[in-house]
């Protein structure tokens, strides 16, 4: 029984971490990429200011009920399951790794730049962002397919 609470508990979590990417993928990368200096750089700040604290608590319970769902599948470590619920942790540590290395420093170095001082290259700094995230997107989307796999044919 625990197994499944702790799966249900990651499935929901990892649903909330995978929202973001569903988010880009359907509308705000094309959106970010229209956007003019000044708005993208508004937008990114207030983003990044309201997501920053609730995100970060959201990820740390993530990646607890995944090493916990790990740790009660080791049982049978040839399982399905366990697999799954493996390649779940690994998808959301590499999605932790590029947004620490990747994301979170270019966030920091937009948070300097005000609507009329930046530099003249913004959108590579834009494009770095949205390409980071964009592994992202695929390692956290693999991560949760993964747990519904283990879900629908692991138990």
């Amino acid at each position: 029984m625990e197994i499944k609470i702790t799966l249900f508990i990651t499935l929901m979590l990892y649903a909330v971490v995978i929202s973001q990417s569903f988010f880009y993928i359907l509308a705000m990368s094309n959106v970010t990429k229209s956007m003019q200096p000044a708005t993208y750089i508004e937008s990114r700040k207030l983003l990044d200011q309201h997501l920053r604290g609730s995100l970060t608590t959201v990820y740390y319970l993530a990646l607890a009920a995944s090493v916990l769902l790990v740790s009660f599948c080791v049982i049978n470590p040839s399982g399905f399951l366990f697999i799954c619920s493996l390649v779940a942790l690994v998808s959301l540590l590499i999605d932790v790794a590029f947004t620490l290395k990747g994301n979170v420093p270019l966030n920091k170095i937009i948070n300097t730049w005000t609507a009329s001082d930046y530099p003249a290259n913004w959108q590579e700094y834009r494009s770095k962002w949205l390409s980071i995230y964009s592994i992202r997107q695929v390692v956290n989307i693999i991560g949760f397919v993964s747990l519904l796999a283990g879900l629908i044919f692991g138990l």
